[in-house]
């Protein structure tokens, strides 16, 4: 073998030049071995002599990676060990450069060199933990002295954050009764160091449950909420993320065993968990605490009480939470601020009580469980019922959260009658309650047909007559509502011809008015949400520029309540809801009996769509879709996540458009839907990121960390849940992932995806299995899956050499290039192919003969690893057609491709000098002549 094809060769070379001094050579020779390398124990070697060389470069990242990945395949390389802990001594991580040290000089306790380098790092580091402690007692001072100008005071409350973020920093401020001074700053009520005071702390939380749990003790649950219930929105914010901090470290504590450093046990956290969510509910109702920290403390409830996964037995914390804290979130969810004088709240608020409410009846197991719900909501509705205003609104969040909840409590004796009668009313406050009321009743069909026996008429009389945008815009909306009952279907019209149109255009025009309060022009996006069923509405809403900027203006607000209203309309606009299409047989039959069948209007044809989805992108809606998932809220929820899921994958559809979408982070948003939606809006999202990763650069798509965060949604779709086009592109993206770099295609290994890729490349359909085969084409890179393929018990090779042999020419080049692959990098595999199949020479001849020079080179190729791997195999070759054939191919031509002419070359150069040269060369001298 030639220098360049020989990794170990290319080592020898590599180490001659390493010792000449000549550092870019050896760096180049030990690369080119690693891409030919084969043998794990061989890359592991070179990846230590290249990490020498990133070490003499002083290139300290490099050299710390390369002897990472050495120490990953053989962890007793006391050399790797001895370069790792130079680069990370250089990178000035002494902690875990000690920590290599250490383990060096306790193997060699005589080597020099490693005594030298771990009694300077105990030198640096014992500097470092009496240089922080300086530091922190120099800020406690600075802080401590009044007398000092406020602007020293600031920047040493500002220094204490950032070290705080260090294990050392943290673990002085803890010690030297730094949570006393913290405590001084918070009362201080300065912005300047309360924020400071609550970001030191979050640093010595994180992640280490025995100082949060002293923390908790010290500072009061009581003092940490008065703090979140400020009116300042940033304090309270970050408040509300120290309390999640704490949330955090408790419960991860929780699940282990031994908790603490010192691997002492400690006391069971679950105790001040109990104690930190019972303040959390005392906040709800409390007049005391600001609309903002309210907000936070449904938000704390929301993240910290429902179970995760459902595969969790225990739901007690929800149970707990529903005796404990019910009544008190019904209090806030039935608060109207301009008439009762309840608690402050603000526009968000509402809906958050409504999705935390959802949230903890989703989480009860039993008939029981939530009969108990039931009884607990119509008790505190009953005895309200004096206050027919807070009844009517506390079954207003009960319909927009556990609507089968709010559906029972509408039922109650003469609560739809009061609804009703108070839309009537002369009080704009009470006409606005009932109106919302009826817009959330509308939703289910049988209430739906009530409403608009008694209350079309009603709405349109406050729609025509009143005088007040708030109460016009809402009976807008419940007329919208009703009017789209028929859903898509365009033979269901509500309403007469152009009413529909008529509101919407309404609904745009008060979208568009900057004079109206964020809150009114809410209500009209809530009425487009329901109107864009019919395609004449979601053509004018996608031609009016003006009101696509004014919606999207609207998902970047504060108002996090328009989220989901904004998402419905995307996605109708997209059309990109799920629609069965009925057998046409079955509709010849309805027809026939005279049923109703479902009828598409000709605007929803695929060129209308696409004209759609052009028009939103110019607008700009990918911008508006990430900026939605960044929100922090309770109105963000699964459901709202799966709209945006939906709308992203509609966007994706047409490959022109994957690159703008990348531009403007859309990649990078579609990974959290992935893990926080419903599971059809992770399926959806994962399709979506598929569709990218087969046509992008995934290192460009999602660079750095990120390209491997997108291994497991793609893995997720090799599902049999999932339809065939899912699976399709799923393991066309996993193909183009698998062949950027060994680490990637071991975190495919790991998320067991070969399996599933094996059972695909068994498919009926053509495309998915050629796809399969084409993924394994790449996996077979790895070492790991190549040592599958030594298994004699298995057909694995067998499927491949048949493969070959197939019509379809995509799969034969698959299955051809697999086998190439594992021929060349295994030449024990060599001996077994003729035992695979009798046709196995039949098969390599007729990709000899093939009209594509794809199949042509790969067949060359092959044959090539089988004359070098074994004398038998070689002398088969050449007593078969193959020589001929091969003897043609190395003539070459005009129409010939060179890496297969000069491989033929090389084959027969081979068995000139392995088989029966007289024969062999006689036959080539006769092939000239002739």
């Amino acid at each position: 073998l030639a220098l360049g094809e020989d990794p170990s060769a290319l080592k020898e070379e590599g180490n001659k030049l390493f010792k000449r001094g000549d550092l870019e050579g050896a760096l180049s020779c030990y690369t080119s071995a690693l891409e030919l390398s084969a043998c794990q124990d061989q890359s592991a070697v070179l990846y230590r002599n290249r990490s020498a060389c990133y070490l003499k470069l002083q290139d300290y990242s490099k050299a710390e990676a390369d002897a990472t990945r050495a120490l990953e395949t053989d962890p007793g390389d006391i050399k790797a060990r001895f370069r790792r802990a130079q680069a990370l001594h250089m990178l000035g991580k002494l902690d875990q450069s000690f920590l290599d040290a250490q383990k060096c000089a306790q193997l060699e306790p005589k080597n020099k060199a490693f005594q030298e380098l771990l009694g300077q790092l105990s030198a640096q580091i014992q500097q470092k933990l009496s240089s922080t402690d300086s530091r922190v007692q120099q800020m406690f001072d600075l802080l401590s002295n009044s007398s000092a100008q406020a602007s020293d005071r600031q920047k040493a409350a500002q220094n204490l954050v950032v070290l705080s973020r260090e294990d050392a920093g943290a673990e002085q401020i803890f010690r030297n009764d730094g949570v006393k001074l913290l405590q001084k700053l918070l009362e201080s009520q300065q912005e300047d160091f309360v924020l400071p005071a609550l970001r030191t702390l979050v640093g010595l939380c994180t992640g280490h449950q025995p100082r949060t749990m002293a923390i908790v003790n010290d500072l009061g649950m009581d003092r940490l909420c008065g703090v979140m219930g400020s009116a300042t929105s940033a304090v309270s914010l970050s408040a509300c993320h120290l309390l999640q901090v704490m949330f955090e470290a408790l419960t991860e504590g929780m699940k282990k065993d031994v908790r603490g450093k010192d691997e002492a046990l400690l006391p069971e956290p679950s105790s001040e968990l109990r104690s930190m969510l019972r303040h959390l509910i005392d906040m709800l109702p409390a007049s005391s605490v600001s609309g903002p920290g309210r907000d936070s403390a449904i938000n704390l409830l929301v993240k910290q009480v429902p179970r995760k996964s459902h595969k969790n037995p225990d739901n007690s914390l929800s149970l707990w939470v529903i005796d404990q804290g019910l009544k008190k979130i019904l209090e806030v969810a039935g608060t109207v601020p301009e008439v009762t004088g309840g608690p402050s709240l603000t526009d968000n608020t509402p809906m958050s009580c409504s999705v935390l409410l959802s949230k903890l009846y989703d989480d009860l197991k039993s008939d029981r469980e939530r009969e108990n719900f039931n009884k607990l909501c119509e008790e505190y509705i009953h005895s309200g019922l004096e206050s027919k205003l807070r009844a009517i609104q506390t079954v207003s969040a009960l319909l927009q959260g556990p609507s089968d909840v709010g559906n029972r409590t509408l039922e109650m004796s003469g609560m739809m009658e009061a609804v009703i009668s108070l839309c009537a009313s002369e009080n704009v406050t009470h006409q606005q309650v009932a109106i919302e009321t009826l817009i959330h009743a509308a939703g289910k069909a049988k209430r739906a047909s009530f409403i608009t026996a008694n209350g079309v008429a009603l709405l349109k009389d406050l729609y025509k007559k009143s005088e007040n945008d708030q109460i016009r815009v809402r009976a807008l909306v419940g007329l919208c509502k009703l009017g789209s009952a028929g859903g898509t279907d365009f033979s269901m019209k509500q309403f007469a011809e152009g009413s529909t149109l008529k509101l919407a255009k309404q609904c745009r025009k008060w979208l568009c008015n900057d004079s109206l309060l964020p809150n009114s022009r809410r209500w009209a996006v809530e009425g487009l949400a329901y109107l864009t069923f019919d395609a004449d509405v979601k053509e004018d809403l996608v031609g009016d520029t003006n009101a696509l900027q004014a919606m999207f203006h609207l998902a970047k607000s504060e108002d996090k309540t328009v989220l989901f209203a904004i998402g419905s309309t995307l996605v109708n606009c997209t059309n990109s809801y799920d629609v069965e299409k009925p057998d046409p047989q079955m509709v010849e039959l309805a027809k026939y009996a005279k049923q109703h069948v479902p009828e598409e209007h000709p605007k929803d044809a695929q060129p209308f769509v696409e004209k759609r989805l052009l028009k939103l992108l110019e607008a700009g809606v990918v911008s508006a879709l990430v900026c939605m998932v960044k929100q922090e809220s309770p109105a963000l929820t699964e459901t709202c996540k799966e709209c945006i899921a939906r709308v992203f994958l509609a966007l994706v559809d047409r490959q022109e458009a994957r690159g703008t979408v990348v531009a403007q982070g859309g990649g990078k948003a579609l990974l959290p839907l992935v893990s926080e939606s419903t599971d059809v809006g992770k399926i959806k999202a994962a399709q979506a990121l598929a569709k990218i990763t087969i046509t992008s650069n995934p290192e460009i798509a999602f660079p750095g960390e990120r390209v491997y965060e997108v291994v497991r949604p793609l893995v997720s779709l090799l599902a049999l849940e999932c339809s065939l086009l899912q699976n399709f592109e799923a393991l066309m993206a996993l193909t183009n992932l698998a062949g950027i770099s060994e680490r990637i295609r071991l975190k495919i290994i790991k998320e067991k995806a070969v399996s599933k890729v094996e059972g695909y490349m068994f498919e009926e359909n053509d495309l998915v299995r050629a796809a399969a085969t084409e993924c394994m084409c790449n996996l077979v890179l790895s070492p790991e899956v190549q040592k599958l393929y030594l298994a004699t018990d298995s057909d694995r090779l067998k499927l491949l050499v048949l493969y070959s042999g197939e019509d379809d020419e995509r799969l034969r080049k698959a299955a051809a290039g697999t086998l190439a692959v594992l021929t060349g990098d295994m030449p024990e595999l060599c001996t077994r192919i003729p035992s695979t199949t009798s046709h196995w020479m039949e098969i390599l001849q007729a990709l000899l003969l093939s009209e594509s020079q794809d199949l042509q080179h790969r067949g060359v190729v092959i044959t090539l690893n089988l004359i070098q791997a074994e004398k038998s195999l070689a002398e088969k070759l050449m007593e078969s057609e193959a020589l001929e054939i091969l003897s043609v191919l190395a003539k070459g031509g005009e129409a010939s491709y060179a890496p297969v002419t000069r491989a033929a070359q090389r084959c027969l150069d081979l068995a000139l000098d392995l088989s029966n040269l007289h024969l062999i060369a006689d036959f080539i001298s006769k092939l000239s002549l002739g």
